[in-house]
């Protein structure tokens, strides 16, 4: 008999050692925040007024709108890690792991690539943590009110979420550090 919360963890383990953490290797502050389009959303400081509508608690910022707009635009590093570093770890430990909370609004963004890595490397730590402590049995309870219209599903459908998550916006991460290095240059 197969034990299905070993299996997810292995899931998603395998492609952060394997994919995202070693393409994540060396990124630096400029890649971080490169636009690969006019318009692209980012983290930014404060300041800048860049769309109608921005998150944060701190000096730095992320770009959003709602509605997205169609199509929406582009996003850099720093929005993508933003993502997965608040509305895919960072709430979801807060709602199910006794993680600090967290929710776009209230999130001190990362102006740099390495805190942004290091609080990746948190929200995925703590992420892996909780999964393994919902054993075997905790996969089949129900996610709960954290999840809003998901509540009834089970952990292990939500666990499957944040896999699918991490590989879909790790995969644009990778992409974007492609584009980086084959950018024309001036």
């Amino acid at each position: 008999m197969s034990n299905v919360n070993a299996t997810l963890r292995e899931q998603l383990d395998w492609h952060w050692t394997n994919q995202l953490r070693p393409r994540l290797a060396g990124l630096t502050d400029e890649e971080y925040l490169f636009e690969p389009a006019p318009g692209a959303w980012t983290v930014h400081p404060r300041e800048q007024d860049r769309t109608p509508m921005q998150a944060g608690s701190g000096a730095w910022v992320i770009d959003f709108a709602l509605p997205e707009p169609s199509p929406p635009p582009l996003t850099t590093i720093a929005w993508r890690l933003g993502h997965l570093i608040v509305g895919v770890f960072g709430m979801r430990n807060a709602g199910h792991f006794g993680g600090p909370p967290a929710d776009y609004f209230g999130w001190d963004y990362a102006p740099d690539a390495a805190t942004a890595l290091d609080q990746l490397d948190e929200g995925y730590a703590r992420w892996q943590a909780g999964v393994a402590g919902l054993g075997e049995e905790g996969l089949w309870r129900p996610a709960g009110e954290t999840e809003g219209p998901h509540a009834d599903q089970t952990m292990a459908t939500l666990v499957l979420h944040i896999n699918r998550e991490v590989i879909h916006h790790g995969a644009e991460i990778a992409l974007l550090r492609d584009l980086w290095t084959h950018r024309k240059k001036n």
